[in-house]
């Protein structure tokens, strides 16, 4: 199972972003799927879940409202629209699939089996 995640970049604060993470090797419909991101000399963090079928998501208290978890499950693609960016938000994102099949998604990185290498998010003036 690979993920490969693009979309990063330098954005001014204020500024919007939308990252992608492609799924390959997995039945990408069936699982639920979350973004985490990673700042310097920070812990990880969880930003946000979605369901296998795309109709229940989770946000960070951080992000709710900024931001906007998508997925394709016909093209495989998992999204994540980020809006109002602030430099707080500049990490190394990454995007996760695991947990059962038909779940939910979940906040926990222990739920999720396999990560992208993340791209990286800047934002600064």
């Amino acid at each position: 199972v690979q993920l490969a995640e693009s979309g990063g970049g330098l954005v001014q604060p204020g500024g919007s972003l939308r990252l992608t993470c492609i799924v390959s090797g997995r039945a990408f419909g069936y699982y639920p799927m979350g973004w985490f991101r990673q700042a310097p000399g920070k812990d990880s963090e969880f930003v946000a879940s979605i369901s296998w079928s795309g109709y229940t998501t989770n946000y960070a208290d951080s992000v709710r409202g900024r931001f906007t978890i998508s997925r394709n499950n016909a093209e495989k693609a998992l999204f994540l629209q980020m809006t109002d960016l602030f430099p707080e938000d500049t990490a190394l994102y990454l995007c996760a699939t695991g947990g059962p099949r038909f779940g939910t998604g979940s906040s926990r990185r222990t739920e999720y089996d396999y990560w992208g290498q993340g791209t990286q998010v800047t934002v600064s003036s």
